[in-house]
């Protein structure tokens, strides 16, 4: 269990990341040109309705003072009240957790459906016409945009063939899982690509490692070879590729979620930001750093427990 005594101390070394990670997104919010008084008030709005919407929301306090309040805020578990809607930023952020929790979830399993098969068959016939055609989808397929790919499935699958709908959620699970499937591969195809690479270049040296060796030379057929010690020990760093892959995942997602007008937290934080609204632009962020945070902590638990050569 030593091995695991990382588990104790490493949600420490996040505090300061949180920390930092707040002051730039405060920062940042606060150099965005436009004023949410005026934005949320209109152009016909007066000098006196401006200065009462900032008082009311403390705009009009020192910048130092507002961020000592947000963290104030953060240490007693809230976030503020939303500009625009009226409500408490994290009761907002709550009810738009779950499509984008659905579409990051339904992304990366349709990217390791996509990857692992295409990186096997790359691997295997490693220098092999099968490879090559592989490693040119995979390269090819990093220059292409998700907003891009969104628009192309769109057009292809929703306008020709009328197979998908072109935006919404759905209502109950079946309905919810039928319209993520485009927003899901559009974001899958970006990720599998990378995936890819990884998955056939671990593979490949898995298949000259000294385990599948020894395999071999107790008489293991080459598909049982493959399957049982090559693929999962493979899996060791596309974990950590998908840990790290993460930040960019999530952003992914609020491009799709404003394509395919997905009530998540990604199409909040674009309308969010076009409206001035301060505290949920941070609070998404927040959100956003926190799951990055512990996507990467679950990571190196995960690579501890499928890899005991490795240490933390």
């Amino acid at each position: 269990m030593h091995r695991y005594k990382f588990v104790l101390y490493r949600p420490l070394q996040f505090l300061p990341v949180l920390f930092g990670i707040s002051l730039i997104t405060f920062v940042l919010v606060r150099l965005i040109p436009g004023d949410p008084a005026r934005v949320l008030l209109g152009t016909k709005s007066t000098p006196t309705a401006i200065a009462a919407i900032r008082a009311q929301y403390g705009l009009d306090q020192p910048i130092w003072l507002q961020y000592f309040y947000f963290l104030q805020n953060l240490a007693q578990g809230e976030m503020g009240k939303s500009i625009l809607y009226k409500i408490d930023v994290l009761r907002l952020i709550t009810t738009r957790i779950e499509p984008t929790l659905a579409l990051v979830l339904c992304s990366v399993l349709l990217s390791l459906i996509i990857a692992v098969p295409l990186a096997s068959l790359a691997a295997r016939s490693n220098g092999g016409p099968a490879d090559h055609i592989v490693r040119f989808i995979s390269t090819f397929g990093i220059g292409f945009p998700p907003f891009w790919l969104a628009l192309m499935l769109i057009i292809f699958f929703s306008v020709r063939l009328d197979l998908f709908p072109v935006s919404g959620y759905g209502e109950n699970l079946a309905d919810k899982l039928y319209h993520l499937i485009l927003p899901s591969l559009t974001i899958a195809l970006s990720l599998s690509t990378v995936l890819i690479r990884s998955l056939r270049t671990a593979m490949i040296a898995e298949l000259k490692g000294d385990l599948a060796t020894a395999a071999r030379a107790r008489g293991m057929p080459e598909s049982i070879v493959f399957w049982r010690h090559v693929v999962p020990n493979s899996l060791v760093p596309t974990v950590n590729l998908l840990a790290v892959n993460i930040g960019w995942l999530i952003g992914g997602t609020v491009v799709v979620e404003s394509v395919f007008a997905l009530p998540g937290m990604g199409q909040l934080l674009v309308r969010a930001i076009f409206s001035r609204d301060y505290m949920v632009v941070q609070g998404v962020a927040m959100v956003f750093a926190c799951a990055t945070v512990l996507v990467n902590f679950i990571a190196d638990i995960v690579t501890v427990a499928i890899d005991p050569r490795v240490k933390q």
